[in-house]
């Protein structure tokens, strides 16, 4: 069982660069993963998200990357060599034509700025891939070893209450097993001529009727045993127990309706009180 909320970091070291992951994880219906990367990563975002996904089935995910290090762009000096070309063959003629002295050397070219202009250039990233990907890997082991630790506490508190709700479940088996035996011996009026009244025989029927509750007390300890197989499941539970909770407080509310006496409402109420306390903790559990 893993609770939601946990924490986890770790960086990698690269050519000079650091890459650090950061992922926080709190509660939440289903699986909301929220990603804060780099612009020089955005490539590798699909990547990360499918990482995530495989070790994470439920809860908001806010994972930020940062990478530390040489600045993200280079710059590139480029010559335009045809136009250079232009430039030496049109000197050549001129020289020529006009009986001109000189030679054509690079100090006249380097006063022509048209010659050459500085591209900006993308540093290529695919390198930091690997780092990237084993950074994130070890946060995400710490964060799961978060979510246990705190999963393990949770574990701890609801095998605690799902006990108490066992022996409310087995007081209202008692407490079914007394009202049948009262049933049976509930005493019938009879008539002047000592035959039992129609009516009365009618209302201890419907009496007995109502008192049965021993299939929703056989359903109620059933699901109460499966809750507490399920908190020991590894798999994200958290969706199953909150099914199973529904069920349990069915049978409570059968009962309390079937049964309308101060000490199985005592109990009933003391079940759902259980319930409850379970059912808050479920909003934690993956």
């Amino acid at each position: 069982m893993k609770s939601m909320t946990g924490y986890g970091e770790a960086s990698q070291n690269v050519q000079g660069a650091k890459v650090t992951v950061q992922i926080r994880s709190l509660n939440h219906r289903h699986l909301d993963l929220q990603l804060r990367v780099p612009r020089e990563y955005l490539s590798f975002e699909e990547e990360i998200r499918k990482s995530v996904r495989e070790k994470i089935s439920r809860g908001r995910i806010d994972l930020f990357v940062n990478r530390y290090g040489p600045k993200t762009q280079t710059r590139k000096l480029e010559m335009d060599d045809a136009l250079v070309g232009q430039y030496i063959a049109g000197v050549k003629q001129l020289k020529k034509k006009y009986q001109l002295a000189g030679e054509v050397g690079v100090a006249m070219l380097a006063n022509l700025p048209e010659l050459f202009h500085v591209r900006e250039m993308e540093a290529d990233h695919a390198s930091e891939r690997q780092a990237l990907l084993k950074a994130l890997g070890s946060a995400l082991k710490k964060l799961e070893r978060s979510r246990e630790r705190e999963g393990a506490q949770l574990k701890a508190d609801m095998e605690s209450q799902i006990e108490h709700i066992s022996r409310i479940a087995a007081a209202l088996e008692e407490r079914a097993a007394e009202i049948g035996v009262r049933a049976q011996k509930a005493p019938v009026a009879e008539t002047p001529n000592g035959a039992r009244s129609e009516k009365d025989a009618v209302e201890i029927a419907a009496t007995v009727f109502k008192g049965d509750i021993n299939e929703e007390i056989v359903r109620l300890k059933t699901h109460v045993a499966s809750l507490g197989k399920v908190t020991r499941e590894r798999e994200p539970v958290g969706k199953k127990i909150d099914f199973m909770l529904q069920e349990v407080n069915r049978e409570l509310n059968t009962i309390s309706s079937k049964v309308p006496n101060l000490p199985v409402i005592q109990l009933v109420l003391q079940g759902k009180e259980r319930v409850e306390k379970i059912r808050e903790q479920t909003q934690n559990i993956e």
